[in-house]
């Protein structure tokens, strides 16, 4: 039975940019995968005191920017529950629903890979699931190695894969919002136009 594979990037997407849509490209291409799935956070535990705009915003705005490209697709899983959200959660859930033959790819930044120890049953995760790091500007490199006496097995459990740096972040786009600057070319213009119809981030 052939392998089904699938990109799973997770992420507040407040609002979800450009950057975040090159990455997903990028690794879909480089590891061959069936299509990525965009997974918007519903309380982030590791977020908790950050306040992130409505579930229904910043799932419209994820639904809007993935809609040209095929390959992407949208879950709300993360959407449906009450209280915090965890990965190996979630993981989990997919890996139910999309069946046996189905191998996850787990798309992290080399800041969040950082963190992996402090997750939610990390070893667990690293087992049910191929993580794939990808560097983040301003962010040095991962140490795999670091991370195995936490996370027996992590090294071969994660991957390195090369994306082009692209400087933007969610935090900057809603600053420059605020400020009353333009966004274009940080954010698809469907996105753009839906900030501005909903008043968010002013």
């Amino acid at each position: 039975m052939a392998e089904f594979k699938v990109g799973v990037l997770g992420g507040t997407f407040d609002p979800i940019h450009l950057g975040h849509l090159i990455i997903a490209e990028e690794v879909r291409q480089k590891l061959g995968l069936a299509e990525v799935l965009f997974v918007p956070a519903g309380q982030p535990w590791l977020k908790g005191e950050k306040n992130i705009s409505a579930a229904e915003h910043r799932l419209e705005m994820a639904i809007l920017a993935t809609a040209s490209n095929p390959h992407f697709n949208v879950s709300t899983i993360e959407l449906e529950g009450s209280g915090p959200t965890y990965s190996i959660d979630t993981i989990m859930e997919l890996k139910a629903g999309l069946g046996a033959r189905a191998k996850l790819y787990l798309i992290v930044g080399f800041d969040a890979l950082s963190e992996l120890p402090l997750w939610k049953d990390p070893k667990r995760l690293v087992e049910m699931c191929q993580v794939v790091g990808v560097a983040r500007p301003g962010y040095p490199g991962c140490d795999l190695r670091s991370l195995e006496s936490s996370i027996p097995g992590a090294s071969e459990r994660i991957m390195i894969v090369d994306v082009p740096q692209i400087d933007i972040s969610a935090t900057g786009i809603r600053r420059r919002v605020a400020q009353g600057l333009s966004i274009r070319y940080l954010v698809p213009e469907a996105v753009e136009r839906y900030i501005e119809e909903n008043n968010l981030y002013v």
